[in-house]
């Protein structure tokens, strides 16, 4: 098994809407916002060599979005898949699955790609790109308050050209040899959290929006985006009592600057973050 990170592009979201209910002041000394009280994040992908697939986790935003829709969120320090596959000796035709967690913008955008002739195709011409039936449902007829988030244009066209494929909704099924997914409903509905198991023996935990960064480990630092913000306190909660076994690792998609990291549990017994690692040292 190989693991490599591949950080697609920074963009900026709101400093409120990413920490809800947390008041600035204490966010801010953390992650300090610009003078727009926007911060900046990653959007961090992880293609897994597990046997003969070749398995990329979500895709970033995209190119192909126009200047207004970019003018929001700010997109900078880019870096195509074409870019970013080639020192690792490959290319996109060589992605055999492409797992999309969930299908807001920042995670789906770059799955697809304009043809010379403006249409709009997959991005990976060889992947088989995975969802599960709930979750295109729900994008499919967007919440209002999700609306601005599910653009039809980077998860319709998979659909059209037959590539996308649907998983059972089952905690725990089987995706790969190594690739278990669950599932969870505070951030939007059925959002999929792959865990990979290593050959060393540990679990390296896909958070996706889950636990968006390390800044988010304390359970009240939930994202003013997640439709049931109670709901993701328990699935945090649950992750919690799993992945501080000393063996589990959370990467995160969204942090500025951390990948990977552990959990560990203060003198007080609380939940707090365990230090960064890099992938090489938990293989």
């Amino acid at each position: 098994m190989k693991l490599h990170i591949i950080e697609t592009s920074k963009f900026k979201l709101d400093g409120g809407a990413m920490f809800g209910v947390v008041p600035k002041s204490m966010w801010q000394r953390m992650h300090p916002a610009d003078e727009n009280n926007m911060c900046t994040w990653q959007m961090r992908c992880l293609l897994v060599e597990d046997g003969d697939r070749k398995i990329l986790i979500d895709t970033g935003i995209g190119d192909k979005q126009d200047e207004k829709f970019r003018s929001h969120f700010h997109p900078h320090d880019a870096i195509s898949f074409d870019d970013a596959l080639t020192p690792l000796g490959l290319t996109r035709e060589d992605i055999t699955d492409v797992l999309l967690t969930h299908f807001h913008f920042d995670h789906v955008g770059g799955a697809v790609v304009y043809d010379p002739q403006g249409r709009l195709i997959p991005a990976f011409p060889n992947a088989v790109y995975w969802t599960n039936e709930v979750h295109y449902k729900w994008a499919f007829a967007p919440n209002a308050r999700e609306a601005a988030s599910f653009l039809k244009e980077n998860f319709v066209p998979l659909k059209d050209a037959g590539v996308l494929k649907m998983m059972d909704v089952q905690q725990g099924i089987p995706f790969s040899d190594h690739i278990t997914l669950d599932f969870v409903y505070g951030h939007t509905e059925a959002m999929m959290i792959p865990s990979i198991q290593l050959p060393s023996g540990n679990t390296l935990v896909y958070c996706a929006d889950l636990v968006p960064s390390h800044h988010h480990i304390s359970l009240p630092f939930v994202m003013a985006y997640d439709v049931r913000p109670l709901l993701t306190l328990e699935e945090k909660q649950a992750l919690y009592e799993r992945a501080t076994d000393n063996h589990h690792y959370l990467f995160f998609e969204h942090d500025a600057d951390i990948a990977c990291g552990k959990l560990t549990k203060n003198e007080k017994g609380r939940i707090v973050f365990g230090g960064t690692y890099n992938l090489a040292d938990i293989l």
